[in-house]
């Protein structure tokens, strides 16, 4: 997807960073396009290695509030589930402030692109599975909750102050840029913040990766089936509500629709409370998805997806 927000370095200078990073030569294969944010490059290290190289955008170009330091966000989110034994490519080289990150490329497939070919079973052993990697990143706790940059901006002791923060920050966003929403944006703060009171049930930050959809998925063959080989893109994670890990796990749908993810994941169907606060997280990655476009200058087709976001955040939103 092409997107403004993507810097494409000519291959001269990203071999001339990969030396800097590693002291080794490199040579770069090609670019991958599947991503809406870095510009993400194949290369191979002259010791044989495959490997990715992650590039953050311009600091001169246009973000929303909560896109600051993402490249620091995702570094901390691969060493943090790693900690943890959930499956993540290995940091090879990183250096946020200069903007980059070189990783271990996985050997795999998407799992959006692979679960086509699956049988219905095969496909329940992985979202089970994913289900159990998502619970151990539960483990993974933090000092205070809200996105972990380095300026502390939507940190707080509380879950509710941090997450009321970020969606304000989105609503301002989308009001700026002018972005269209299915009512007025103090419409929506208002509904959320009225519904904002199960949050305090959240009294533990842990890390939620919050874009574990199937194409930031990788699986390989595993026997009569497959396994799940490693999660990517953690540029999104903050510190939260372990919950709000089933927004991308099952967006759109109902996680109870998808067999083996809630087994894996929590064991049990949602309660109530869990429901309502998985509506709220629903919404605000809805908000981030119809505002995003305006700073990254999205081409014609993405005009789809962000319609049909729209439709489901007016769901959402009717439903609270």
């Amino acid at each position: 997807m092409d997107s403004r927000t993507k810097r494409r370095l000519p291959a001269a200078e990203l071999v001339e960073l990969v030396k800097r990073a590693t002291g080794m030569g490199a040579d770069v294969a090609s670019e991958f396009t599947d991503g809406y944010f870095n510009a993400v490059y194949a290369v191979t290290l002259d010791d044989g290695r495959d490997a990715v190289l992650k590039i953050a955008p311009d600091p001169a170009v246009t973000l929303l509030r909560y896109e600051v330091d993402l490249m620091h966000a995702e570094w901390e989110f691969f060493a943090r589930a790693a900690e943890v034994g959930v499956p993540v490519p290995g940091v090879i080289a990183a250096d946020p402030d200069e903007g980059y990150l070189l990783l271990e490329r996985l050997t795999g497939t998407s799992l959006e692109s692979t679960k086509r070919s699956m049988t219905a079973a095969q496909l329940e052993t992985v979202r089970r599975e994913l289900g159990e990697l998502c619970s151990r990143l539960g483990r993974a706790t933090g000092p205070v909750f809200g996105y972990p940059r380095r300026d502390g901006h939507s940190q707080s002791d509380r879950w509710r102050t941090s997450f009321l923060t970020m969606v304000d920050d989105i609503l301002t966003d989308a009001v700026e840029y002018q972005r269209e929403l299915p009512a007025p944006a103090g419409t929506v703060r208002r509904l959320i913040a009225q519904r904002a009171d199960v949050l305090d049930e959240v009294t533990t930050p842990v890390l939620v990766h919050f874009d574990l959809w199937d194409g930031n998925v990788f699986v390989v063959p595993d026997g009569d089936g497959y396994r799940v080989e490693g999660v990517i893109d953690g540029e999104r994670a903050f510190y939260g509500d372990p919950i709000a890990e089933l927004t991308s796990l099952a967006i759109y749908t109902d996680p109870a629709q998808m067999p083996g993810l809630l087994d894996g994941f929590l064991g049990r169907p949602l309660t109530g409370s869990e429901s309502t606060r998985l509506r709220l997280y629903r919404i605000y990655l809805y908000l981030i998805m119809v505002t995003e476009g305006a700073t990254r200058d999205y081409p014609d087709e993405y005009e789809p997806i962000r319609r049909f976001t729209l439709q489901h955040l007016d769901t959402e939103l009717g439903r609270l």
